[in-house]
């Protein structure tokens, strides 16, 4: 009897659904905003909503715990607009570097949260961020970083050291070395340096400004050069591990 009263139950709602429907009340738009990354054909598999079928039909608190569960979607709202939508509102992850780790390159948003690891060709002009602990403290520093567009747009890669300090990779091969405090006082050093001397676009390895009154260049060899900035003697050397 209690598996007939279930089943009573199914086709009774099921009737209702379909009166609904004949009254007007079926999906015929799904409308879907803040979708920019999504993979739109696995969001229409998730939400298994076609049209036509009845407005009531369908358990949205349900079809929103899945959207969210899509690696692209930090929050979704999916709700019916009478008398035949069904509104799906996405809040998607921001992309901000790619995390390199064990020879691969992976997606991270600015949380620091792995995003995808596939696909990453539209992705290639983000910042490269190294070390295991790295996606945690980018968003931080990369605020600091964003400061300095002067440095900013030189930068291939940035390396977590020891987890405590950063280094930046330039594109010219370059390698900045940052102090643990004080970052954004070493990047405006480096900035003023560059505008005065094109510091960062010299023929050297290492710029090292760890240092709160010089900087240190290392040089390739025999091309040791003296550099001034606005806070103090730039010192140069030649090879050698800095």
């Amino acid at each position: 009897m209690s598996g007939a009263s279930q089943k009573f139950g199914h086709w009774t709602q099921d009737k209702i659904y379909m009166a609904s429907a004949n009254a007007g009340y079926s999906v015929e738009n799904i409308l879907v905003e803040g979708r920019h990354f999504t993979d739109g054909e696995t969001l229409k598999a998730i939400m298994g909503i076609e049209k036509h079928d009845p407005l009531f039909a369908y358990d949205l608190a349900d079809i929103q715990i899945k959207i969210e569960k899509l690696s692209w979607v930090k929050t979704a709202r999916v709700e019916r607009r009478l008398p035949d939508t069904i509104y799906v509102h996405l809040e998607e992850r921001v992309p901000m570097a790619l995390w390199q780790r064990n020879k691969r390159l992976s997606l991270i948003d600015t949380e620091g949260k792995v995003v995808t690891d596939h696909k990453l060709e539209r992705f290639k002009d983000l910042v490269i961020v190294v070390g295991e602990k790295a996606p945690e403290e980018a968003t931080k520093f990369l605020q600091i970083l964003d400061a300095e567009p002067e440095v900013l747009n030189r930068v291939e890669a940035i390396t977590y050291v020891s987890n405590r300090r950063w280094n930046l990779k330039l594109k010219n091969g370059v390698t900045v070395k940052l102090p643990e405090d004080e970052m954004s006082l070493a990047l405006r050093r480096l900035s003023v340096t560059q505008d005065k001397e094109n510091i960062m676009d010299k023929d050297i390895e290492v710029i090292d400004v760890r240092e709160h009154d010089r900087i240190i260049v290392q040089t390739k060899p025999g091309a040791v050069q003296e550099y001034q900035d606005s806070y103090s003697q730039v010192n140069a050397t030649s090879g050698g591990q800095i």
